[in-house]
């Protein structure tokens, strides 16, 4: 397992050099050692967990026009050459696809345990304040506006909707952050999760106090 892991990290450091900052190796590394120490609180394979997490965001549909096969594709490929089992390919594969949050209303029931602890360890590292940090790095990316008191805040999108929105990057609290507390699957999830939702809240108190000059 442990050559496996190690070549499952030199290729994704490779692979995403150069990458947006929010979505680069040292995100994947973040969410790798959030998902170990998710994954120590629960039973479950931690070989697919480590390759899940360190694979989650080879091929980010966001930055490949949407496409959601590249990263599965790619994900195959590099394990097959690592004579990985069929059954661990499926299972990390598995996760990859339904790990995000847009396509939380798609995913089946009864998700198993190594997706909940990835997807827990990955939705933690979008808040507090790296979640911060990421936010407006993206926000800036994209070039939308920081923030415009006339933009209301579009709650409930559709996935189509979520993938085409180019709101403000405050909005994007509300329409996604300040979710995702109430989405983990995983009791040390939420714990860690409470935590950095309240840095946001107290972060948002601050930036209104300082956008109207109180």
């Amino acid at each position: 397992m442990k050559n496996l892991i190690d070549n499952t990290v030199e290729f994704v450091k490779e692979k995403l050099e150069g990458a947006e900052a929010g979505h680069d190796w040292f995100h994947i590394e973040r969410v790798w050692k959030l998902s170990k120490k998710i994954a120590e609180t629960e039973d479950c394979s931690q070989e697919v967990v480590e390759l899940a997490a360190l694979l989650h965001d080879i091929a980010d549909p966001k930055f490949h026009n949407g496409d959601e096969t590249i990263a599965l594709e790619v994900s195959r490929e590099f394990l097959e050459s690592q004579n990985a089992s069929e059954e661990v390919i499926e299972k990390v594969l598995f996760i990859i696809k339904n790990i995000s949050f847009k396509n939380r209303e798609e995913a089946p029931k009864n998700l198993p345990i190594e997706l909940k602890i990835v997807q827990d360890a990955d939705r933690i590292d979008a808040i507090g304040a790296i979640g911060i940090g990421r936010t407006f790095n993206f926000g800036g990316f994209k070039n939308n506006l920081m923030y415009d008191p006339n933009i209301e805040p579009k709650l409930n999108m559709s996935k189509e909707e979520y993938k085409k929105s180019n709101g403000t990057t405050i909005n994007h609290f509300y329409e996604k952050l300040l979710l995702l507390k109430d989405l983990m699957n995983t009791e040390k999830g939420k714990e860690i999760a409470g935590e950095r939702h309240d840095f946001m809240l107290n972060f948002l108190d601050q930036f209104y106090k300082e956008w109207n000059v109180d």
